[in-house]
């Protein structure tokens, strides 16, 4: 900063111990306001800085001390307030003075008068005539003078009338100043609650064109607090705490104005009409395009919005223990995450069940290590599921250092897929990283399940065959009984690094790896699993399964499917009943080996094989054909594939199986097309990528399913399909949010 202008003095060594004995005055004496950024203490000036001041003893001014322990969580485009509010107050001349500032501490003249939340609380409608002024402020502020103000970043837009630009600028400096600062202390958070790393970078390139409107001066938090109403009524309001201030489209304002100032909803018209009108005055071309840009703004604001929220919810739980401080967290995070939903791409905001049980996992963790480096007398509640033995090499104690790291891994270590929040931890004596999953409560699954997990990787353990799977190692629940099992970690070394999944197909060595296990699991000793397994038909019985499925689905879904030309539950169970498969001996069966349940690694197998959540007992044909249909495989691969199946088993496990495979694929195409487009409807798991994937090739897939069924597929001009392939590519239609693509 350059030279104080002459009526800010320079201090000498006697004049600023003055000072500072004046702020440290302030805050052994005073009561402190303000917000999250600073402490305000209003008290008389002493003689000394009176004198210093040119001012008369007793005369009241307004201490400012940066709050040094506040989490960095606003948008600052400069850091110079002292300067802003000598530029604004040639437009507002009682907006307050900075009259000195020292070692981060300011001090402002006072504002005589009571702020408005005192005495309009939030949520209240404010008088017609306060709107009316406070639109003449906001417009107002666009008439100082850009060259009066501090030089602006160099990435701020270079045209003054490049409102996209402007937005963009705005969420990518949200990501640099808030996002990344937090991340490391608080990215757990965000990842186990769904808000991906990228969210504001990519709401940035997803901002649209948009109007041209002349910058000016914004407030950037004008909020009830931030308003003084004076009492000698002229003017009627006046700003203050202008640190966040920013130059730019003056919609911007409007939007974070009408967010904060928190307005019952039917009065935000009354105050854009009366924004448009006072800006019409003023600056006309500042109106351009506001009912259609204004929306893109409040979107971003509800966006950026959500990391404070979060953080400061999550920061008041570490002292407060009490149910009822986790219930009122929960509803404020579970509130930010609905509003950001849209802007920010959340296809499936967690509901407030999964919200409290990661804050909880949050606030417990920190709770343990708060008590000292052995936490003795301290741990996180959990009881032991004694399906699962405790065993020697992963004892209770191990389980109580694995939840405490579960709620303190780094964001890169948690993976959230369609069914399991998965958290990759190290615990003390255990030679390798471990894994604790934890199933999402708010994900529903179609397909059923018929074994549980920890019980087929033990079998797969006890019988030592050559399958790559991880290892369970613990089973139990924690907080409202909430179930967990840990499991051995199959990811790269660096477990800061993401799986590697063959997301375009196997290569050849894989190939020969996945089809060496699937051998390998026709060994495994499936009758401690289900003893009576395998006595039936299995086509028949997948296909019974299959109707059943279809029968479940929600109304809308079936609605769909009818006027797609797929067919009710009943007439699909006709149509099926005219196939048949050969039998075949029966055998453990992982049921869904799509690539992202496949992990790449050095094992001599080259492929371990993750979440075995839909292992069955069944046909081994079976288990091999629905993973070409959800992989992509090559013709070459395929054939590869087979022949080395083929000659890897008993023919007991193979007769006919030529003749069988494409009966197989057909119903795994049928599932697809009923499956998907439930997906499409409902919006259940888009973010997963094995589901994305499926769904954006679902037209080749409901063609290829209503062939094989003997049926016409409706013309992909029908309105219903429109609406499924939009909701493929953009999620719900938005309303009031930036526009995804």
């Amino acid at each position: 900063m350059g030279a104080p202008p002459p009526s800010r003095p320079l201090l000498g060594e006697r004049a600023a111990q003055d000072v500072r004995a004046f702020v440290q005055r302030a805050a052994e004496e005073g009561t402190a306001s303000g917000g999250h950024h600073n402490r305000n203490y209003v008290l008389p000036l002493t003689e000394p800085v009176a004198r210093l001041l040119h001012l008369e003893p007793k005369t009241l001014v307004t201490v400012r001390i940066r709050r040094a322990e506040a989490l960095p969580v606003v948008i600052r485009t400069w850091d110079e307030e002292a300067r802003i509010l000598d530029a604004v107050r040639g437009v507002l001349p009682n907006v307050p003075a900075c009259l000195l500032q020292l070692d981060g501490v300011a001090l402002h003249s006072y504002v005589e008068g009571v702020p408005l939340s005192s005495v309009c609380a939030d949520g209240k409608p404010v008088d017609a005539l306060l709107v009316d002024a406070l639109a003449e402020l906001l417009a107002r502020m666009t008439q100082v003078r850009r060259e009066a103000l501090p030089p602006l970043p160099a990435e701020w837009p270079r045209n003054d009338k490049d409102s996209q630009g402007f937005l963009r600028t705005l969420a990518r400096r949200a990501d640099r100043q808030i996002r990344q600062p937090n991340w490391r202390e608080f990215g757990v958070l965000f990842a186990a609650l769904g808000i991906p790393e990228d969210a504001l970078i990519r709401l940035a390139d997803r901002i649209p064109a948009m109007a041209r409107r002349p910058f000016g001066l914004l407030h950037a938090d004008l909020h009830r607090d931030n308003l003084i109403m004076s009492y000698k009524g002229d003017p009627p309001l006046i700003c203050v705490d202008w640190e966040l201030a920013t130059y730019g489209d003056p919609l911007h304002d409007l939007a974070v104005h009408l967010v904060r100032m928190r307005y019952p909803r039917h009065q935000w018209g009354e105050v854009i009409d009366a924004w448009a009108q006072a800006m019409d005055r003023v600056r006309p071309a500042a109106v351009n395009g506001l009912a259609k840009d204004l929306r893109h703004y409040l979107a971003f604001e509800r966006a950026q919005s959500v990391y404070p929220d979060v953080m400061r919810a999550a920061e008041a739980l570490q002292d407060a223990p009490d149910q009822k401080s986790l219930d009122e967290a929960t509803a404020r995070v579970h509130r930010a995450l609905q509003a950001a939903a849209e802007p920010l791409g959340l296809r499936n905001v967690p509901d407030t069940d999964e919200v409290e049980r990661v804050l909880y996992r949050w606030r417990a963790s920190r709770t343990v290590l708060r008590g000292g480096p052995d936490r003795t007398g301290e741990k996180i509640l959990w009881s032991w599921d004694r399906r699962l033995p405790e065993r020697p090499d992963f004892p209770a104690s191990a389980v109580d250092h694995a939840l405490v790291a579960e709620g303190m891994a780094p964001a890169g270590r948690v993976f959230k897929g369609t069914a399991h929040l998965n958290s990759v931890v190290r615990v003390p004596g255990v030679a390798t990283p471990v894994v604790v999953r934890r199933e999402l409560p708010s994900f529903c699954r179609r397909e059923p399940s018929y074994l549980s997990e920890h019980a087929v990787l033990r079998a797969i353990e006890q019988s030592g065959m050559p399958v790559a799977a991880p290892r369970v190692l613990a089973l139990g629940r924690s907080h409202r009984d909430e179930q967990f099992a840990i499991h051995t970690y199959v990811g790269p070394k660096d477990i800061g690094r993401p799986p590697s999944h063959p997301v375009h197909g196997l290569l050849p060595h894989e190939a020969d790896g996945l089809v060496d296990q699937l051998c390998a699991l026709t060994k495994v000793d499936y009758t401690g699993l289900d003893p009576v397994a395998g006595q039936e038909n299995f086509f028949g019985w997948l296909c019974k399964e299959l109707v059943c499925l279809v029968r479940e689905l929600p109304r809308e879904s079936q609605r769909l499917a009818r006027y797609l030309g797929l067919p009710d539950a009943d007439r699909l169970s006709q149509i099926l009943s005219r196939y048949r498969v050969g039998a075949r001996r029966p055998a453990l069966l992982h049921g869904d080996l799509n690539p992202w349940n496949l992990v790449r690694s050095d094992h001599v197998l080259a492929l371990t094989i993750i979440d075995w959540e839909m292992a069955l007992i069944g046909d081994p044909l079976y288990d091999l054909v629905r993973h070409m249909h959800l992989t992509p495989t090559r013709p070459e691969i395929r054939a590869r594939m087979f022949r080395r199946w083929e000659r890897g088993l008993p023919e007991e496990y193979t007769a006919g199986w030529q003749r069988d495979w494409p009966v197989y694929r057909w119903v795994e195409t049928v599932r697809s097309a009923y499956i998907d487009l439930d997906r499409l409807v409902t919006g259940a798991g888009l973010d997963a990528p094995n589901v994305s994937r499926a769904v954006d090739s679902y037209a080749m897939t409901l063609a290829a399913a209503t062939g094989f069924l003997g049926l016409k597929v409706r013309s992909t001009a029908n309105p219903f399909l429109a609406r499924a392939l939009a909701l493929k590519e953009r999620g719900p239609a938005p309303s009031g949010a930036i526009p995804a693509g």
